[in-house]
């Protein structure tokens, strides 16, 4: 059974990123899930939204005042930010530079915006001191190539680089060459006491990766997995590490990162599947989400419970490919 928390009642704020198109309509659903699992959480609820300039082709922005109004109705914050490094050839950099624009000093919890919250997140014991991020994760990066450097090789000349203590990173419970045995997060969820201490250094990290890598990365794609590979890094340097939370409640009781809405139905606990329903219900969410094709056919017209009938919770494919391309050979993949 998962660990559950105390209640306590630290005051920091949430980020999601609100950007025109599939993920403003997840911002609202994401509020949505907040109020209603959440109502003790006191914070600041932020939806960091890009803006136009050089590093986007098209205006990156909330499209439509009736997103906005219903985003203000949920009570959040839509707060502007620069690209000014990354933008649409990485748009996985707004979690970085949307960082900068976040109340300098104050602690903060960034979320993906394909996140539902299920449960109280005031009862989670946040040491805003050790940050750390999601474990629910695959060995995505490295891909090992024959007669390539291995694990070993390719994450000690990241921290190397960086002059930090590769040792200390190791979980020692698991064999060398074996990828949990080096320090990898899902980036769906973050958290530190300052944003912008935070954001510079991943910040510096991504860029100095992407610019100037390490011999050992040659062979390596960092698109899309940069933000993934200088994340531990980050955490590392900071002081945080694996287990700074307790198991069980971020992706767990607490919220739920389902990446994709087929997804969500095909894989995740009835609990989940009854919070997004429910929060969706309420006309004056539905009438804004529903412009979204992909959330009108899933939630409102009933593919999700199609796909969702595809599957056994309790024998899954272990690989989330193998899911995907189930729910693509019947027709049902959306995003």
């Amino acid at each position: 059974m998962a660990r559950r928390a105390r209640s306590n009642h630290q005051s920091y704020n949430i980020v999601v990123i609100g950007q025109g198109g599939r993920l403003q309509y997840e911002a609202v659903i994401f509020a949505a899930s907040l109020r209603a699992s959440s109502p003790d959480f006191t914070g600041r609820l932020i939806v960091a939204e890009p803006q136009p300039g050089p590093r986007w082709q098209n205006d990156p922005r909330i499209r439509g005042d009736d997103t906005r109004a219903l985003l203000e109705r949920l009570d959040a914050q839509i707060v502007p930010f620069d690209n000014t490094h990354f933008g649409e050839t990485y748009p996985h950099g707004n979690k970085i530079e949307a960082l900068l624009a976040l109340p300098k000093g104050e602690p903060f919890v960034f979320f993906d915006t394909d996140t539902l919250v299920t449960g109280d997140i005031a009862t989670v014991p946040f040491d805003f001191s050790r940050p750390t991020a999601s474990m629910r994760r695959e060995d995505t990066w490295p891909k090992l190539e024959l007669y390539g450097p291995g694990y070993t090789e390719i994450w000690k000349s990241l921290y190397d680089k960086f002059g930090l203590d590769f040792g200390s990173s190791l979980d020692t419970r698991w064999p060398d060459e074996y990828w949990q045995r080096y320090l990898y997060f899902n980036a769906g969820f973050f958290f530190y006491q300052c944003p912008h201490e935070f954001g510079r250094l991943f910040r510096d990290y991504a860029l100095a990766i992407r610019d100037d890598p390490p011999p050992e990365l040659i062979v390596q794609e960092l698109d899309p997995w940069l933000d993934q590979v200088a994340l531990p890094l980050v955490i590392h340097a900071l002081g945080g590490g694996r287990d700074t939370l307790p198991a069980g409640l971020l992706d767990g009781d607490i919220t739920c990162h389902y990446r994709v809405l087929p997804l969500l139905y095909a894989r995740e606990a009835d609990r989940v599947v009854e919070v997004l329903e429910q929060v969706t219900a309420p006309n004056w969410i539905k009438k804004v989400v529903k412009k979204y094709d992909p959330i009108k056919r899933m939630i409102y017209q009933g593919r999700g419970h199609k796909v969702r009938a595809l599957f056994d919770r309790e024998n899954l494919p272990r690989r989330e490919q193998a899911i995907r391309n189930t729910i693509k050979r019947n027709g049902f993949w959306m995003r």
